[in-house]
């Protein structure tokens, strides 16, 4: 039995993009995504790292003027002074209709709406059939297992940040942090439950093409408790994909992939660097013998860039297929 399952980077919904999708009283995301739909909607699984909260429409932070003089005025935290996030919920049902399944919430932005926000924004996912984890509303909620079971494939997922932009958590099990000792506990759980397990992980430096050797350090501990793939997102940019054959502590030799960072899926270009506007869409094929092993067969990218047109005095934002680019492995 075969199955695919696609993972994009950060869906960074700035305030130029949501601005650019208003369309009179109402809100059209899809478009944006029309262009890649295609090669979202055929896989068993979709996932992304959703960068922005669903707070409502209730003020977050303060306005700054951008320093530049270059760019929309932003909204950021009166304490951190650090951009905070917040979209309309019509995106929530515009990732589902593109073919997201599961997005992952725990991220550097997932508290710029604080407690109530955080709880809000997994109300709207709910609300739209999109699965998540990363972040909880309640200590018992923080404590279930997210395992799709996608053709007989059980596939468990974990999320966990480096951090929160500084914005105080009033709740250690309300953001999963990473953290060895909690990590590898949760995967020890998974681990007589699934068949396979994804940690996307919110880590890293921004803006560096390449993971540092404390990211590395982490991802082998990962594989040598038993999960399968390491996804990543935060840098803003893309890292190379390593695939290898490691054996974990349960004495299971399987196929190990490692994408520390999928680049951004949506945003506009940051620090006018034409590389944070590029992303992949990487796919896994996973197949379950008859002995019931299941192990990862193929492994695939789709380059894509956000392009930016402008037409009668308005700006879109749109998702698109970009060129293969070189470079694999660390």
């Amino acid at each position: 039995m075969k199955i695919t399952i696609a993972a994009v980077g950060d869906i960074l919904m700035k305030s130029e993009i949501v601005s650019s999708a208003k369309q009179q009283s109402a809100y059209k995301f899809e478009p944006i995504f029309g262009k890649v739909k295609s090669y979202l909607s055929k896989h068993d699984v979709t996932i992304g790292n959703l960068e922005t909260t669903f707070s409502g429409k209730r003020t977050l932070g303060v306005v700054r003027r951008c320093p530049t003089g270059n760019c929309p005025n932003e909204r950021r935290h009166p304490q951190t002074g650090r951009p905070v996030f917040n979209c309309p919920d019509e995106l929530a049902s515009a990732l589902k209709r593109v073919g997201f399944r599961l997005l992952t919430t725990a991220n550097n932005h997932c508290m710029d709406g604080g407690a109530a926000g955080l709880k809000r924004t997994l109300a709207v996912l709910d609300k739209n059939g999109l699965k998540h984890t990363g972040t909880f509303r309640t200590f018992e909620e923080s404590k279930r297992d997210l395992i799709l079971n996608v053709k007989g494939v059980k596939i468990g997922f974990l999320s966990y940040t480096s951090g929160t932009s500084s914005i105080h958590v009033p709740q250690r099990w309300m953001v999963n942090r990473i953290d060895p000792n909690k990590m590898a506990a949760d995967i020890r759980r998974l681990k007589n439950k699934t068949d396979f397990i994804i940690a996307y992980l919110h880590f890293g430096k921004e803006y560096r093409s390449s993971p540092n050797p404390k990211q590395k350090r982490l991802i082998h501990f990962l594989f040598k408790q038993g999960v399968n793939a390491v996804l990543g997102a935060h840098p803003h940019v893309l890292h190379p994909v390593s695939v290898s054959q490691e054996r974990d502590i349960h004495g299971q030799m399987r196929r190990r992939v490692a994408a520390s960072s999928l680049g951004n899926f949506v945003s506009t270009r940051l620090r006018n660097d034409m590389n944070t506007v590029h992303g992949k869409i990487l796919i896994l094929t996973l197949k379950k013998q008859k002995g019931g092993v299941t192990d990862i067969t193929k492994v695939e990218h789709k380059p894509t860039i956000v392009k930016r047109t402008v037409l009668k005095e308005r700006t879109f934002y749109s998702v698109v297929p970009g060129r293969q680019r070189s470079g694999s492995g660390w």
